[in-house]
């Protein structure tokens, strides 16, 4: 697959009339130059890398879940060459295949954080995209609740930050109205937000990975990035195909099959890109953030001849979730999910081959089922079937407070990070992603 893709990256420059640059352009988006934060074993595979053919390429974005793909079809019309290199053997196999498919209004984040920024501007972008590209979605609005007077000073907190966050439409209801539009649902009072919705999240990456195609974007998927260096004003980006780490034995040194020498970087990797960031040998030390993963299942409903719920409906938010929630897709299926169980001891490959644990435990529902029942009483024993799972990449671990997300360009003049504006950045959703441009 990885030489297929190249080869086709070949003939469209070819077409084009494009020779390969012998780029001279200073660096403007690196590392520090001293102080290396590279172990012994990164340094190892450098030299490695020094032995293997190199291939110039303008843009190079790591991973082809939606944020990857939404930056690579950004980028390609705007006229720049792109080449979308992912481990699986698909667009879209872990974080964006493995959520709630909801699309958020923007209440539960600080002012003036990236989340709060990108979330109330990148749902009107995305009902838009949608829209003109006829991707099925639908604005089914939410009901938050709050099941017993203690949580009532919570839910006006969340009203209040969705109102400074530029939430239209906001509003705190009575458990009688709440009643009238959903009768299955218990509460004492809720925030209605009409402007949550949902999205079939595979139609969208399709769109998205089309878009990018006709605008001379080259995929190569079974193509993983093991790391990168370092090396005057350039990086270069080591690449390996997937089967060869498959049986990696991690006692042994990874070595790149193929180095790519960039302009423009962007590790959008999800789960892995804070491990793969801590694996560009020339980052200075303090540059990449420590990542948490936080996995979560669902469950869904079965033994029930109607649709219990019309709305979305969510609980308060508990630490490292936003609790267990009804969502509904657009085939009507009811779930609920996800809890949250935080997972460590994962290996760099396993994240950059996405080996974790998606099983759903049946006995897990007997978590669910009185957390459930806070809003929904009538749900019956024997309900709740084994859905699926996801994992969420965060920069707070467990009883931490909550990170904001961290777009950074690390620049080499002045050897510092730089927070990228947030309106320049196409809104999606990640918690961590590194831009080095040349």
């Amino acid at each position: 697959m990885m030489k297929n893709a190249f080869e086709c990256l070949l003939r469209k420059r070819n077409s084009k009339g494009i020779l390969p640059s012998s780029s001279s352009s200073s660096v403007r988006c690196i590392a520090q130059k001293k102080n290396l934060c590279s172990s012994s074993t990164t340094q190892t595979q450098t030299a490695a890398a020094r032995t293997v053919p190199r291939e110039r390429v303008e843009c190079v974005v790591i991973g082809a879940g939606v944020v990857g793909l939404a930056v690579a079809r950004e980028l390609a019309l705007r006229g720049r060459e792109v080449l979308v290199l992912d481990s699986a053997p698909t667009f879209g196999t872990a974080t964006s295949s493995r959520n709630s498919e909801v699309i958020h209004a923007g209440i539960y984040y600080p002012p003036n954080s990236l989340k709060a920024i990108l979330c109330v501007r990148g749902r009107e972008m995305l009902y838009k995209y949608c829209s003109v590209h006829n991707i099925p979605h639908k604005q089914i609005g939410k009901l938050i609740v709050a099941t017993g007077a203690s949580e009532i000073p919570k839910l006006d907190d969340l009203m209040n930050r969705g109102i400074q966050n530029g939430v239209d439409g906001l509003r705190k209801i009575e458990a009688s109205e709440a009643k009238r539009m959903e009768p299955e649902l218990q509460c004492v009072k809720a925030l209605l937000s009409p402007a949550s919705g949902i999205v079939d999240t595979h139609s969208l990456m399709l769109s998205l990975v089309g878009e990018a195609e006709s605008h001379r974007t080259t995929f190569s998927y079974n193509t993983t990035v093991i790391g990168a260096h370092l090396e005057g004003n350039r990086i270069y980006v080591h690449v390996s195909e997937t089967k060869h780490l498959e049986n990696w034995n991690v006692r042994n040194l990874l070595h790149p099959e193929l180095v790519l020498i960039p302009e423009l970087v962007v590790n959008s990797t999800g789960l892995s890109a804070t491990a793969l960031a801590n694996r560009f040998d020339g980052l200075h030390s303090g540059v990449v953030p420590s990542g948490y993963y936080a996995r979560g299942c669902y469950f869904t409903l079965s033994n029930t001849r109607f649709r219990p719920f019309n709305h979305l409906i969510y609980p308060i938010p508990e630490d490292g979730g936003l609790g267990v929630h009804v969502t509904l897709d657009l085939d009507g299926q009811v779930r609920f999910g996800p809890d949250v169980e935080w997972i460590e001891g994962i290996d760099d490959i396993s994240s950059f081959l996405n080996r974790f644990d998606y099983s759903v435990c049946v006995n897990r529902s007997k978590r669910f089922y009185p957390e459930i029942r806070k809003y929904y009483p009538n749900l019956k024993d024997g309900s709740l079937e084994p859905g699926y799972a996801g994992i969420r990449p965060k920069l707070s671990g467990p009883r931490q407070s909550p990170v904001d997300f961290l777009i950074q360009a690390v620049n080499a003049d002045c050897h510092s990070t730089m927070p990228i504006c947030a309106q320049n950045v196409l809104a999606a959703v990640t918690c961590y992603m590194l831009l080095l441009h040349f």
